[in-house]
């Protein structure tokens, strides 16, 4: 702990006019730097999180939290098993599926999709699918009428709008007499969703569960059970413990094995993204080292009389540290007031430069994600400020050891 001589006289030597105004340059450029490298940081790692938690929702919200399927076969008795998984306390939704692959086909135009057999009364309990209808609604998908919901891609490459109809074709086939044929049915278009994840919106269609079944000829039974959880971070564990619970014969997976490698990806471009930033604070915290050595050898003959006056190398490698300390402290709450404002104001900040110079920088026909979105995390704030300000203090060290070492004979000799 700093004795209140040391902090005293380095807050003096912090704020007093020096004779060498290079030096006061100096300083002003390292608290400048430290500062616009913790604002990059903050801001940075905000709109990161911001696009990953954007994505996780996108991704989400067409795939679901857990999911319990039979394995190598259908789930018979799924009422049971949605039951079951009903009752453990972080599960807030669940909802039957069957899925399957199928080509659809509209005149001379065909595209793969992944078809999925839902009840439109239980969907809004595990997907947001319902919200990002831009024509019709999931209550159009009525038992026995045959009618399907597009992706937005995918019905622009087949060419249809609502009302329209088009072929489905299952990989399952019809043995007749003149051989073997294909299965196919005609679906109404009833309406057209986007979600903003081209996976999805290229390459999935939905259509009532009964339908489904008949469909892909399975009877009574589905593929599986969809799941929503209070804490989605809890999946892994949660899909355990319901496993342990329904016993075997049962494939239980979780959205983290699901998409496991993207948001490992994200992850490790986050802490990548923090490496390289932090090296530019280290580099504007390392100007401390420039600023104190000048400092010292202007303040040879102060720090000569103080030890003439009875000051230890104890007490003048404090009063160095104390000024390093402040400028690096300075430089951080500056930085971290900076980014704090540029992170929480990154949707409104953005789109004004737009506006201004006529320039759009995601543009919304080639990202899907056209807009900058930002997520301020404070444990992340409270991490950069403490590495900034602990990289500025240990800068001080080497200066304010040399300060110490001075000799006062040597320092006054040619005063």
């Amino acid at each position: 702990m700093f004795r209140p001589l040391a902090l005293a006289i380095g807050l003096r030597y912090t704020g007093a006019k020096r004779r060498n105004h290079f030096i006061s340059f100096i300083s002003s450029i390292s608290i400048i730097g430290i500062a616009l490298g913790v604002a990059a940081l903050i801001t940075v790692l905000s709109v990161m999180n911001g696009f990953e938690q954007e994505l996780r929702t996108r991704i989400l919200g067409m795939a679901s939290h857990a999911s319990i399927s039979g394995y190598r076969k259908p789930l018979a008795d799924w009422q049971k098993v949605a039951r079951i998984a009903a009752e453990h306390p972080q599960v807030i939704g669940v909802a039957p599926y069957v899925q399957g692959e199928v080509m659809l086909t509209m005149g001379k135009k065909v595209s793969g999709a992944l078809v999925r057999g839902i009840l439109p009364s239980r969907e809004p309990a595990v997907s947001t699918v319902g919200e990002h209808m831009r024509q019709g609604r999931l209550a159009d998908l009525k038992a026995g009428e045959y009618r399907i919901i597009l992706g937005s891609e995918l019905a622009y490459n087949l060419g249809v709008q609502p009302g329209d109809s088009i072929t489905v074709v299952t990989p399952q086939a019809n043995y007749s007499p003149a051989g073997v044929l294909p299965r196919l049915r005609r679906f109404r278009v009833a309406g057209i969703f986007e979600v903003g994840m081209y996976e999805y919106d290229r390459g999935v269609a939905l259509i009532n569960l009964e339908d489904a079944r008949r469909l892909f000829r399975l009877g009574d039974a589905v593929t599986g059970v969809r799941l929503r959880l209070k804490d989605l971070f809890q999946a892994p564990r949660v899909a355990r413990e319901i496993a342990a619970q329904l016993g075997g014969g049962l494939r239980v997976e979780d959205w983290t094995r699901q998409h496991a490698n993207f948001f490992r990806a994200v992850q490790t471009e986050k802490r990548v993204m923090f490496v390289i930033l932090t090296l530019i604070v280290a580099v504007a915290a390392f100007n401390i080292v420039s600023t104190l050595v000048m400092v010292v050898t202007d303040k040879q003959a102060d720090i000569a009389i103080l030890r003439t006056l009875g000051a230890t190398p104890g007490l003048i490698l404090r009063v160095f540290m104390v000024q390093g300390a402040l400028i690096g402290l300075f430089g951080t709450l500056l930085g971290l007031v900076g980014g704090i404002a540029l992170a929480l104001n990154v949707e409104t900040i953005v789109p004004a430069i737009e506006k201004a110079f006529g320039v759009q920088f995601m543009p919304a026909d080639v990202y899907y994600i056209s807009e900058l979105p930002s997520k301020l995390n404070w444990p992340d704030v409270w991490q950069i400020g403490s590495v900034a300000f602990v990289l500025s203090f240990l800068a001080t060290l080497y200066p304010a050891w040399r300060a110490s070492r001075v000799q006062p004979a040597e320092a006054l000799r040619y005063e």
